[in-house]
C-alpha cells in the first residue's frame, strides 16, 4: 500500500513513570533511592486522589501500538512501534517520523488530547527530537496540527463522544467498546502498566496496548457512521473483514487470540 493509501493512524500509548525524575523533583533534599521515591509519590497520590496513576510529565512511553487505516477506514496493519527492542526514544521517534512518512495522516486516539499526545511531545523535547510539521508554528492558529477543534489532524474520539470536554466520559473507552460488543478492558488495566513493566512484563504490556488499538478502532468506525461517512452496512462489512485479519494472524500473536476470546458481535436492532 503507498503511502498516500493511509489516511488514518489509531494509536495508543503504554508509559511508565522516571523514578530518577521523580526522586529529583519530588523530594530533591533527601537521600532517596528512585524506587523508593516512587513508592512514596504513588502512596501520596492515592491519599489525596485516590489514585496512584503518576501525571504524564514524570512519565516515558514504553510502547506505542499503530494501526493503520486507509482512506476508506479498511484497517491494513497494526504495528509495535521499536519491536523487539522498545527503546523510548527510538518509539517516539517513529511514531513522529511515521507520521510525516505517511504523509501527515489523520491521528485517531480515545483520550489522547490529555495524555498520549502530550506524553509524545513531551518525549520529544526529552530525547532532542525536532516536529516542526506537527507544530507547525507559522501556521494561523486554527490550521496547527496541534489545534483543539483541528480534527484533520487529530481526531480523539472522547472528545467528539463528549463535546469537547462539555461531558464526562464515565466509563472510558471500555465502555465505548462494549457498547458495541468487543472486548474492552480484560485482565489488564492501564493503572497496573506501572508494576507489571517493573515485574518484567513487557509482552503482556504490548499485548493490552494491541488490544486498546482495536476497540479504540472500532469505536473510530461506528464514529464514522454516526457523522455520516459509513453506512452501518459498510461498517458492518469492515468489522467482518476486521475479524477476519485478526483470525489469519492470531497463531502468532497472544494478544490477537485473547481479543477473539472475548469478542462479541454488536446486537442489530435493526435486524
Amino acid at each position: 500500500m503507498a503511502a498516500g493509501g493511509i489516511g488514518y493512524l489509531v494509536f495508543d500509548v503504554e508509559s511508565v513513570a522516571d523514578a530518577a525524575l521523580v526522586a529529583k523533583i519530588r523530594y530533591p533534599h533527601e537521600s532517596i533511592e528512585p524506587a523508593e521515591a516512587l513508592r512514596r509519590y504513588r502512596a501520596e497520590l492515592i491519599d489525596k486522589y485516590e489514585s496512584d496513576f503518576i501525571p504524564y510529565t514524570f512519565q516515558i512511553p514504553i510502547c506505542v501500538a499503530a494501526a493503520k487505516v486507509a482512506e476508506d477506514f479498511e484497517l491494513l496493519d497494526l504495528v509495535l512501534l521499536d519491536e523487539p527492542d522498545f527503546r523510548p526514544h527510538v518509539i517516539v521517534e517513529k511514531f513522529w517520523r511515521g507520521w510525516e512518512a505517511y504523509r501527515r495522516p489523520t491521528l485517531v486516539s480515545f483520550n489522547g488530547r490529555s495524555f498520549d499526545i502530550p506524553l509524545l511531545e513531551l518525549a520529544a523535547f526529552r530525547y532532542g527530537l525536532s516536529v516542526p510539521g506537527w507544530f507547525n508554528a507559522a501556521a494561523k492558529s486554527f490550521e496547527q496540527p496541534r489545534g483543539r477543534y483541528n480534527v484533520q489532524s487529530h481526531l480523539d474520539l472522547c472528545e467528539l463522544l463528549t463535546n469537547f470536554g462539555s461531558t464526562r466520559f464515565t466509563g472510558g473507552l471500555s465502555l465505548a467498546a462494549n457498547i458495541l460488543g468487543k472486548p474492552g478492558k480484560m485482565d489488564v488495566q492501564g493503572a497496573m502498566v506501572q508494576d507489571m513493566y517493573d515485574a518484567g512484563r513487557l509482552a503482556e504490556i504490548n499485548d493490552y496496548c494491541r488490544c486498546d488499538v482495536l476497540d479504540t478502532y472500532f469505536v473510530f468506525l461506528r464514529t464514522r457512521v454516526l457523522l455520516g461517512q459509513l453506512t452501518l452496512e459498510a461498517e458492518q462489512a469492515l468489522i467482518a473483514r476486521t475479524k477476519q485479519w485478526i483470525e489469519e494472524r492470531s497463531a502468532q500473536c497472544a494478544a490477537y487470540r485473547l481479543y477473539l476470546e472475548h469478542w462479541g458481535d454488536w446486537p442489530n436492532p435493526w435486524k
